[in-house]
C-alpha cells in the first residue's frame, strides 16, 4: 500500500513499535470505527484530521508526536490515525499513493490534504481548520 517518502520499508523483523495513536489521536480499526468517528464529529461541529500512516515509514515516525502535540493543543478537532496496512482497502479509497498522508475533513467534506511529514504546514492547516468552523 503506497509508499513512504523517504524511506524503505526495510527488513527488519523486529519492527520497532512506535505510538502513533494515544494523546486525543483515535486508532481507526475498522470502516465501522471510521463512520461512527467522522459521524460523532460532524454532530459536534468538529473538524476531522485524518492520518494516513505506516508503522515501517520513518517520516510517519518522525511526524507521530507532533501530530499527539497537536491533538493535545487543539481539543476542538478531531484527531483520527489510519494505519494503510491494517486497512489497504479503505485507505485505497481515499487514494493514498505516499505517507503520510493527511485530509482535513468538515461535515464529510474535504478542506485540506497534505502529503508528506511537514510540521509547519500541517500547523498552518491545522490552525486554519480550527478558526474555519
Amino acid at each position: 500500500m503506497g509508499q513512504c517518502l523517504c524511506s524503505d520499508k526495510g527488513d527488519d523483523d523486529s519492527e520497532q513499535h512506535v505510538e502513533f495513536a494515544g494523546s486525543n489521536v483515535h486508532l481507526i480499526t475498522a470502516t465501522e470505527v471510521w463512520d461512527q468517528k467522522v459521524s460523532e464529529a460532524n454532530k459536534d461541529g468538529k473538524t476531522v484530521l485524518v492520518n494516513f500512516s505506516a508503522t515501517w515509514c520513518g517520516p510517519c515516525r518522525m511526524i507521530a508526536p507532533f501530530y499527539r502535540e497537536l491533538s493535545e493543543k487543539y481539543p476542538s478537532l478531531m484527531f483520527l490515525l489510519v494505519d494503510v496496512d491494517e486497512l489497504p482497502e479503505f485507505s485505497s479509497s481515499w487514494d493514498i499513493k505516499a505517507t503520510p498522508t493527511f485530509f482535513f475533513l468538515r461535515d464529510g467534506k474535504q478542506l485540506d490534504k497534505l502529503v508528506g511529514a511537514n510540521k509547519p504546514e500541517l500547523q498552518k492547516n491545522n490552525c486554519y481548520c480550527r478558526l474555519s468552523g
